[in-house]
């Protein structure tokens, strides 16, 4: 027997090629000019306006239909009860690995939904300002493991989405400073009320270990409504993250406030092994271990290949 074909048979995912899917798109107008596209991508990323036309705004017409259905069910759930409760956000989340492109594909969907008519309200919280701060990971022992499962305050960033979900105004998330490498004490962003709200991080859509007695596990996936997972495989991926190390080793990492200061005067060879040493022994293990496992629980995989480009979308069945 074909294990392959097997796979396929019950792949519980349509597979669409890039045409299949820039097809999609329909009539959905762009609202978005060049130069807004150009501001969004990540300094690594590619993004233009031919990847906004074949991704992005299929994704976006998509999008709509879901938020649609929710929002009718939502009503027909509250007329059911009898109740008057307050507007529930749409929650998306965004997966995916470190220098993967999670970034821009959050800014653009967040972009493309709050140009929706009537013109919705949609927010973006990166999980990042859910790590510890660095003087708890270091008594901890975990400054190795910052963006691992155990890295991340679990119970503040469940409260927050909890409050966000439960419709509560306004609800404040920390904010995290990439240049310092650590969370900004007493500053966060607050979140009123959205229409759609987009969670993006590595480890959104992790779950853990079932308890035996059946008490309730909250996960953070279990406040999404949608989820977005970008993939690409794991070669690409060191290339990009050694890419994306040395631009910022001649960029942020000049910045005498930068918590990588030190690596700003590498030669190109030992800053590319210095990133290939961070690779390695952080982000390559925390990927196997605990991003990539969590692809097949994302409602849409978006597969790039080496350019940056999209190249294959898979949407998982209803």
């Amino acid at each position: 027997m074909d294990v392959r074909a097997e796979q396929v048979q019950y792949n519980p995912y349509r597979v669409f090629s890039r045409a299949q899917w820039a097809a999609l798109r329909d009539d959905m107008p762009m609202t978005l000019t060049a130069e807004e596209i150009a501001r969004m991508h990540s300094m690594h990323d590619r993004l233009d306006m031919k990847e906004v036309e074949e991704i992005y705004l299929p994704l976006s017409r998509l999008l709509s239909f879901y938020v649609a259905a929710a929002q009718r069910l939502f009503v027909a759930q509250r007329h059911f009860l009898g109740i008057e409760d307050r507007k529930m956000p749409y929650i998306i989340g965004v997966a995916g690995s470190v220098a993967v492109g999670k970034s821009t594909t959050a800014r653009v969907l967040q972009a493309l939904l709050a140009r929706w008519s009537p013109r919705p309200k949609v927010d973006l919280v990166t999980t990042d300002g859910f790590l510890f701060p660095n003087k708890v990971l270091e008594r901890e022992g975990l400054m190795q493991k910052k963006g691992f499962p155990e890295s991340y305050d679990l119970p503040a960033l469940l409260s927050f989405l909890s409050d966000i979900k439960a419709g509560r105004r306004p609800v404040r998330a920390p904010v995290y400073s990439h240049l310092t490498y650590d969370v900004i004490p007493n500053e966060g962003v607050e979140i009123d009320r959205p229409d759609i709200l987009i969670v993006e991080g590595v480890n959104v859509l992790q779950t853990g270990r079932l308890p035996r007695d059946g008490k309730a596990v909250p996960y953070v996936s279990d406040f999404f409504d949608f989820s977005v997972y970008i993939d690409a495989e794991e070669p690409i991926l060191r290339e990009w993250y050694v890419e994306r190390f040395l631009t910022l080793r001649d960029t942020a990492f000049r910045d005498p406030r930068s918590y990588f200061s030190r690596y700003a005067k590498l030669s190109d060879n030992e800053a590319t092994e210095q990133a290939l040493s961070l690779w390695t022994g952080i982000n390559l293990v925390n990927l196997e271990e605990n991003i990539l496992p969590t692809r097949p629980r994302a409602t849409l995989i978006l597969k790039k290949g080496g350019d940056h480009v999209i190249e294959t979308v898979q949407l998982r069945r209803l």
